[in-house]
């Protein structure tokens, strides 16, 4: 019996990942799940790189703006949720196209990861609070180097849950089962001076958006933490130090991009390790290697 067809574009930040799914979605009939842990969170629009309300409206997308910024999610919790969404594309007769950068979030679905149950351990979380987020990343490195490749190095909470699980478990264990869908992976593929490039003219784009004021405002009107912005790093962490005061304003955009680029490094390394990803640039190529797909046994 055939498994259901699914598409995922994946590949570092400011690939254009967004702009080829929305255009998949024109040409089959799809509709867009996004696999980003922070386009998930109201409020935070320019700094996550989410799309516009008008490009919204070029195609559906789901997993949009389903959170509070104030709220955890995980990959476990990612997976129940876009499965549904799935299922329901799926039986409205549309094509589920998955689009984001978090590895781990897009895996769970192709490979069908099924997530351990470790309750949360109040005294090992006492410890770790002490800690620097850079020394908790070292821990999980130390633990788990599998599982540290493929997390925000920057996101404390998920820090202190992979060392959590890994604790327990001795590693955070890829538990993967058959998996439910047949599904076509494809990376976009830029050389890293070009993606480098990509970086900087986005980034400079969303300062001139209002990318420090959204910061302020999840602050001042959303009633988010300083704490929890610098949780999100990249952008929310950077400007939150900058607004305050600790510090400037140029050592807060040398830093980010600075570490914009380690991220797009480390995606890029996560991806690379999966054999099933085809890697493509050019739309023209990506659009007959998706219709080729779907045609296949159908």
């Amino acid at each position: 019996m055939n498994k259901p067809k699914i598409i995922v574009i994946l590949g570092p930040t400011a690939s254009g990942k967004s702009d080829v799914a929305i255009r998949l979605a024109q040409d089959f009939d799809g509709e867009v799940i996004s696999a980003d842990s922070r386009q998930i969170y109201r409020w935070m629009d320019i700094g996550s790189g989410k799309i516009t309300p008008e490009e919204q409206k070029m195609a559906v997308h789901h997993m949009l703006d389903v959170a509070d910024p104030m709220e955890e999610w995980s990959a476990g919790k990612f997976k129940r949720e876009a499965e549904k969404i799935i299922e329901d594309i799926l039986s409205r007769g549309k094509v589920p196209i998955i689009c984001g950068g978090t590895g781990f979030w897009i895996q769970s679905i192709v490979d069908n990861v099924t997530f351990p149950k470790v309750k949360p351990n109040k005294d090992l979380r006492k410890i770790l609070e002490k800690e620097t987020t850079e020394n908790l990343f070292n821990e999980l490195k130390k633990l788990d180097p599998r599982r540290a490749a493929s997390v925000d190095e920057h996101n404390r909470p998920r820090l202190v849950r992979a060392i959590e699980i890994a604790t327990e478990l001795g590693s955070v264990p890829e538990m993967k089962s058959e998996p439910k869908y047949d599904a076509l992976q494809i990376a976009l593929d830029w050389p890293k001076e070009k993606l480098h490039e990509r970086i900087e003219i986005r980034l400079n784009q969303r300062f001139e958006e209002g990318m420090v004021q959204e910061v302020q405002d999840l602050h001042d009107k959303h009633d988010v933490t300083w704490e929890r912005l610098d949780d999100f790093g990249l952008e929310y962490r950077w400007i939150s130090r900058f607004l305050r005061g600790q510090i400037t304003e140029e050592e807060m955009k040398e830093k980010l991009l600075q570490q914009i680029k380690n991220y797009a490094k480390r995606q890029m390394t996560w991806f690379q390790r999966n054999k099933e990803i085809k890697w493509l640039k050019e739309y023209d190529d990506i659009k007959k290697e998706v219709g080729d797909f779907l045609e296949k046994n159908s």
